[in-house]
């Protein structure tokens, strides 16, 4: 789950993590309360997407005067700020950020997240603040430090001294550095995030470390114990799909492509996406069931699945071991019947009672191609989308 700039600096203050002094906007009356708020001399107006670029796409802007803010808001706001990570459609601003200005030395990068490979939290840093790290990474790599915090030992001093020097934070802006990594340590534990970056972080010309930009995604699997930061999700920056699956317990993404999959299991999903490309289908979704459907889950996936005008057919792959196939295809059976599927529809079953699937399929009346195996399975429904193309 990701949050918005202002949501992420709140949670970041309240583990003692220094950052510049603002509050949200809806409307641009109540952008103009919040910088009289704040009292200048400048302000900083910030778009409030999920998607980071947003400066380089028009989103941010550094103004000096109240008319300024008001200009500002009226130009952002309801604007669709297209950047790398929003994809060619954009993002549509719903709400602003309105910030104090910052008296800046130098710019920094840095980011904390879970590094699956080594099992523990990783720092990154780079003193090429402000920019694109990616890019940093790729022409410049020796500029990029990366710093394992091992998790029987948790954040020490020797790390925040190490980060300091390879970020190029000398004198009395050490001391504020330690206090700075330790606190955004802490916060990335006590907030169970797998995401935390801070681009730029600035130091200013009295020595201190102020967060400019922070972005915060968490754990799915954690959020039942952080009621807050699950009242902060915005649905206006999620997919309607994804958005509708999660209330079903449904790990659902949306492709491109059309040809759409229900699967159980993450690791399946995958490869029958990946078995789809080598026939030469392209996949509409990854979409897992997981292992305890049932009926009326089964026809909640086909329902979001059939929402995607793209799809022009669908696969069902199921391996049954907890999941029952029988199960699995009378929720199939239901979902046919009330949706009244138009597109083709092969299945694939295998496993705890696939006998009884098969049969309760091939009693059903309804137009069901069946498939041996995975592989017979993606040459069936790529053959039959293409014929109705």
């Amino acid at each position: 789950m990701n949050i918005h700039e202002h949501q992420a600096k709140e949670l970041l203050a309240s583990n003692n993590v220094n950052v510049a002094k603002g509050f949200p906007a809806f409307s641009v009356d109540e952008a103009i309360q919040v910088a009289k708020k704040l009292g200048g001399p400048i302000w900083v107006v910030k778009a409030q997407i999920h998607a980071g670029g947003r400066g380089k796409a028009g989103g941010v802007k550094v103004v000096k005067s109240l008319n300024d803010v008001e200009i500002a808001a009226k130009e952002i706001l309801g604007k669709t700020l297209v950047t790398p990570q929003t994809g060619s459609e954009g993002k549509v601003v719903k709400r602003l950020y309105i910030e104090e200005g910052c008296d800046i030395k130098k710019e920094l990068y840095l980011s904390v997240l879970v590094d699956r490979n080594l099992g523990c939290i990783t720092f990154i840093g780079s003193t090429e603040g402000g920019m694109d790290i990616e890019k940093v990474a790729e022409e410049t790599p020796e500029k990029i430090l990366k710093l394992s915090v091992s998790p029987s030992t948790g954040f020490q001093d020797f790390h925040a001294r190490r980060l300091a020097s390879a970020l190029g934070i000398t004198g009395k802006s050490i001391r504020s550095a330690t206090i700075f990594l330790r606190n955004i340590y802490n916060s990335f534990i006590a907030n169970d995030a797998s995401l935390i970056e801070i681009n730029p972080l600035v130091v200013t010309n009295s020595d201190e470390l102020i967060a400019l930009d922070a972005k915060m995604s968490f754990d799915d699997n954690a959020l039942f114990r952080h009621s807050k930061i699950i009242n902060m999700r915005d649905p206006n920056e999620e997919d309607p799909l994804e958005l509708k699956a999660s209330e079903f317990d449904l790990s659902y993404i949306k492709l491109d492509g059309n040809i759409g999959c229900m699967v159980n299991g993450a690791g399946l999903a995958m490869a029958t996406m990946d078995i789809i490309q080598l026939e030469g289908g392209s996949p509409a979704n990854f979409l897992d069931v997981g292992g305890g459907a049932t009926k009326e889950k089964v026809t909640e996936a086909f329902k979001i699945i059939l929402s995607d005008t793209n799809v022009k057919g669908v696969l069902v792959n199921i391996f049954g071991g907890i999941m029952r196939c029988d199960i699995i295809a009378e929720g199939v059976i239901a979902a046919a019947k009330q949706l009244k599927i138009k597109v083709p529809l092969v299945v694939r079953l295998e496993g705890t009672k696939v006998e009884e699937g098969k049969k309760i399929m091939a009693e059903s009346g309804i137009d069901i191609i069946t498939a041996d195996n995975l592989s017979d399975a993606a040459k069936k429904i790529v053959s039959s989308v293409m014929k109705e193309l």
